[in-house]
């Protein structure tokens, strides 16, 4: 019977673990006991250059779930499997998750993409040189002063015949200066 379980990988390859697997499994004749492997993502927002891009992000960086039927050659093949240090579970004996628990991790990855989280990341922070593209003080350059996540608002002071008066400006509306 599968089970759902969780390989721990190296940061940035869970894909292509994922994928060698996969390959791995079929030149074995083992693809039967490998149901399915899963990388858990999300959908976010991200202002880059101005403008808002949806990206997709890793859930859970460095893990991969599989659903398994674990055998002594299945475990050998995961195991084997460059860029996998091992399986989630004490001692080193692959531990299952909970049917509940996998579908909440999947599940999740679903719900992100159907409903995009609004939050934002931005390539500048407090203190930082930018300069506004948009709006009625478009090129002009400013600071930072506040960033509120929640609004996806930017409190820039931008200097105004002679005097540095804040503004606040959406996150796609500023960019770092170069």
């Amino acid at each position: 019977m599968a089970r759902w379980y969780i390989i721990h990988a190296y940061s940035g390859f869970e894909g292509k673990v994922r994928d060698s697997i996969v390959a791995e499994a079929t030149r074995m004749g083992l693809e039967q006991l490998v149901e399915q492997i899963e990388v858990p993502t999300e959908t976010v927002q991200e202002a880059r250059r101005g403008k808002k891009v949806q990206v997709e992000r890793k859930f859970m960086p460095g893990y991969v779930l599989a659903k398994l039927e674990m055998t002594d050659q299945v475990y050998h093949l995961v195991k084997n499997t460059p860029k996998v240090t091992g399986f989630l579970g004490s001692s080193g004996k692959p531990q299952a998750v909970s049917e509940a628990e996998a579908a909440r991790m999947l599940n999740s990855k679903e719900e992100a993409a159907a409903a995009p989280k609004t939050k934002m990341k931005v390539d500048y922070e407090i203190g930082d040189s930018v300069k506004v593209l948009d709006g009625p003080f478009a090129s002009f350059n400013g600071t930072v002063e506040e960033l509120d996540f929640d609004k996806s608002k930017v409190k820039v002071s931008v200097s105004i015949f002679g005097r540095a008066t804040p503004v606040e400006l959406d996150f796609e509306q500023v960019e770092r200066s170069k």
